[in-house]
């Protein structure tokens, strides 16, 4: 049996066994996007190449043995960077979004693709839980949101934006309304304990997600009732304080503590609630140059001066969340504040680093016009838009046909495997830029004649997987490589129909594609949940 070296670790393996098979008999993953068990080696996507004996020249892990004394480097930063370039040329490619651009442009990053499925379907509950994992607040925020969301709706350049903010406004007021509105589960106790100065929707929202945590959270404000600017600055008439009330209840019934007329404006009283609790966050709005002197702290505009990133303040275990000179009906940037302040708070309290936000990983396909734009929008109903722009003060919420009617003129831009894409997990280990060639794409197209798979041959990187499956359960026609040069694709041989092309093994090639080319129309059912933490978990020594 052969005996060498991968990254100074010793392996000594059968007489045919590749480097990769190798590599993972000691725990080192090498990336793979054109590697499948069982299937014969593609060598096309050039992500899994390492270097043998100083070699100048790459190789591919997949298809190379392992040689009597090979010395194999699979983590150097030239390996590393050769492996980068080779992604940041199949992203320029890429003809998708990671992200839709509604979601993208929510400051709150609200998962706004899946609430419209949930809507489609008639399951309110679940699109409740997927709207209150980014806003606590919909049923208020439904009434005062400035429709960022629908500004980047695709949908807009061709006729109107969906009505995203009367829906997040239906689902919420329909949970209020519900027997039991919905409450997440939280985790146990952690006996930490944090205290929010600010009972706006930066506090509300830090008070949510830090119950789910499991730390106890205690908020005080010098009004009488709880709501800050939401409840102080916006009209009755567009806001009623029924709803505002109704939803600071389930943050106090999550187990939140409230403190009302209390006072928290000099250096003594912040003083004791940092000799008193765990951490503390500041979310007070827009502040006097005389209130932060008092607290001890330096202003930033008109806002208290924080970190960027983490909103950490200059002084211990202190944060500041909503700070900056925000109208009221931009609550929206507050909820995002409160979101970040969570995360902060919880990493600090957990012992772990205090890692900056950075915005997520996002393949963007960009602008469509044309036959681009006709083929994205096909099959979707071409139904006028149900809702007035704005929410005007007293517009009702919307009868459940008519948001059923406006769910579904959504026309779904984000990608069906983006829990499961091989492409971007490797992209963001790697910290591979999906700008870095620009002007590359392919046309986008898609494929929806199979029932049970849609295929986009623009997100397709050429592995062959699917190719090899179908020729392995024997599919009558199975799919080929057709065409020369840079017009390769993947397509059903002698122009017949996908859904001719794979009869037996569809399901298989969906869960076999790296990417979102191949996706099942039972949305996210070939995707884990999504997560970019993942590939920390997966490939840990890839973030170097």
């Amino acid at each position: 049996m052969p005996k060498a070296t991968i990254d100074n670790h010793p392996v000594e393996v059968p007489a045919g066994t590749t480097i990769l098979q190798a590599a993972e008999s000691v725990g080192i993953a090498i990336p793979t996007l054109c590697h499948y068990p069982g299937l014969s080696a593609q060598t096309s996507c050039f992500v899994c190449m390492v270097k043998v004996n100083g070699s100048p020249r790459m190789l591919p892990s997949c298809a190379t043995m392992v040689g009597e004394g090979m010395v194999i480097e699979s983590e150097t930063a030239e390996v590393k960077g050769f492996r980068r370039a080779a992604l940041e040329l199949l992203l320029a490619e890429h003809t998708g979004d990671c992200f839709a651009p509604c979601q993208a442009v929510c400051p709150a990053h609200m998962d706004i693709p899946t609430m419209m499925r949930h809507i489609n379907s008639g399951d309110l509950h679940e699109a409740v839980v997927t709207v209150k994992r980014a806003i606590p607040l919909p049923a208020t925020l439904g009434r005062i949101c400035p429709e960022l969301c629908e500004k980047g709706c695709r949908r807009s350049s061709r006729d109107e934006a969906v009505s995203i903010c009367s829906l997040k406004r239906y689902v919420g007021d329909k949970d209020l309304n519900s027997e039991h509105p919905y409450l997440p589960e939280c985790a146990v106790a952690t006996g930490k304990r944090v205290a929010i100065v600010g009972t706006g929707p930066a506090g509300l929202t830090a008070a949510w997600f830090l119950l789910q945590h499991g730390h106890a959270v205690e908020l005080f404000d010098s009004n009488p009732l709880a709501g800050g600017a939401l409840r102080y600055s916006i009209d009755e008439q567009r806001l009623p304080r029924a709803t505002l009330d109704a939803e600071i209840n389930l943050v106090r019934l999550l187990g939140a503590k409230f403190h009302m007329s209390t006072s928290i404006a000099d250096k003594a009283a912040l003083a004791k609630l940092q000799n008193e609790f765990d951490a503390v966050l500041l979310a007070v709005g827009p502040v006097s140059k005389e209130f932060a002197a008092a607290l001890g702290l330096p202003m930033a505009g008109k806002g208290l001066k924080v970190d960027k990133e983490t909103l950490r303040t200059p002084l211990e275990n202190v944060f500041g969340a909503g700070s900056a000179l925000i109208p009221a009906h931009y609550a929206i940037r507050a909820v995002a504040d409160g979101q970040t302040a969570a995360d902060s708070i919880h990493a600090l309290l957990s012992g772990q680093k205090l890692v900056p936000e950075t915005a997520p990983f996002a393949a963007k396909l960009g602008r469509l016009a044309g036959a681009e734009a006709e083929a994205f929008f096909q099959g979707v109903p071409s139904t006028p838009r149900q809702a007035p722009k704005g929410n005007p003060a007293g517009t009702p919420t919307l009868a459940d046909d008519v948001a059923l009617a406006e769910s579904l003129r959504c026309a779904h831009c984000d990608c069906g495997k983006l829990g499961g894409c091989k492409l971007r997990q490797v992209a963001i280990a790697y910290n591979a830029n999906p700008a870095k060639h620009k002007g590359a794409r392919r046309e986008f197209g898609r494929v929806d004649t199979h029932p049970l798979l849609t295929y986009e041959p623009g997100k397709c990187i050429l592995c062959g997987i699917c190719v090899q499956l179908a020729a392995k359960n024997d599919e009558p026609l199975g799919l080929s490589f057709t065409g020369r040069g840079f017009g390769v694709k993947v397509s059903p041989p002698l122009g017949a129909d996908i859904s001719q092309s794979l009869q037996k093994c569809a399901v298989e090639v969906c869960q076999a594609c790296p990417t979102g080319a191949l996706t099942l129309k039972e949305f996210g059912a070939c995707s884990p949940a999504v997560n970019d933490s993942y590939v920390t978990l997966q490939l840990p020594q890839l973030r170097n």
